[in-house]
């Protein structure tokens, strides 16, 4: 193919990645977290990526399937890439864009393709950050962020791979604006550890503004969501079984409240209690 330097652009002289020939597409680069492959058929995939600057969007990796590809293993679920792409980034055209070129930046994936409760954890991860991205090519640099960093500490394995993903879920919650109220009641506002704890409402609730039907966490609970938002490892890493299981349930149940649909990938995950 012939590239016209500073124009942006490129003009195939051969049909070799299903677009036909003197088709003019641009070019351009980013980095990105893999979050899901479809096959499309009989050796292509279809790679659902969220990308540092240009949000969340899809593309076309020809021949990926094919055992002689030079980059089909780097396109592997929650792998970070640098790629360059082609078509427009603002939306012009259509919607599905090309792989041009893969470069592995860190395949986290490969860390624990054995490891079910991790696999699992970042499996949520995942579908939940395409949820939140529900525009295509719409930036969220914040959610790429976090989506990146919490699937580097499943690689790691330093923290149980259920409270990496409550982590990631408080988090996420809050880039979206869903944020649960913790450590104020979420009607009036009143500071304070609050007793009960009311998904609609938003979260913890004095007794003044409890609906029926709230749930009564116990505090250590709420102590376990705190330190989750706010990173506190020391703690979150102290908390036993049972606090760490009401935490799973409210944080997953807050979560899906707002999406107003269940995640496929939730009641796989394999919420161990030590890393």
């Amino acid at each position: 193919m012939t590239l016209r330097s500073g124009s942006g652009s490129v003009t195939p002289t051969r049909q070799n990645d299903g677009v036909p020939a003197g088709y003019r597409r641009h070019l351009y680069r980013d980095d990105a977290v893999v979050l899901r492959v479809q096959k499309l058929g009989e050796s292509d995939r279809i790679i659902t990526l969220l990308t540092r600057r240009h949000g969340r969007l899809r593309a076309v990796a020809r021949g990926v399937r094919r055992t002689t590809s030079r980059f089909g293993a780097r396109l592997e679920p929650f792998g970070h890439i640098d790629l360059q792409l082609a078509g427009s980034p603002e939306g012009v055209g259509s919607s599905l864009h090309s792989v041009s070129q893969v470069e592995a930046v860190a395949l986290y994936g490969k860390q624990f393709l054995s490891d079910y409760p991790r696999y699992t954890a970042a499996s949520a991860i995942a579908e939940t950050a395409e949820r939140l991205t529900p525009i295509e090519r719409e930036p969220s640099l914040r959610l790429f962020q976090l989506t990146l960093g919490a699937l580097k500490a499943l690689s790691v394995g330093e923290h149980a791979g259920g409270l990496v993903l409550d982590a990631y879920l408080l988090r996420a919650m809050a880039v979206a604006g869903w944020a649960p109220a913790i450590t104020e009641c979420a009607v009036c506002g009143t500071p304070g550890q609050h007793g009960a704890f009311s998904v609609p409402a938003g979260g913890a609730v004095c007794p003044d503004c409890r609906p029926p039907g709230s749930a009564h966490p116990s505090p250590a609970t709420l102590g376990l969501m705190s330190a989750l938002t706010l990173g506190d490892w020391t703690v979150a890493d102290g908390a036993d079984g049972p606090v760490r299981r009401e935490c799973s349930g409210l944080v997953a149940a807050h979560l899906q409240w707002h999406m107003e649909r269940a995640l496929r990938s939730l009641p796989l995950v394999d919420r161990r209690e030590n890393p």
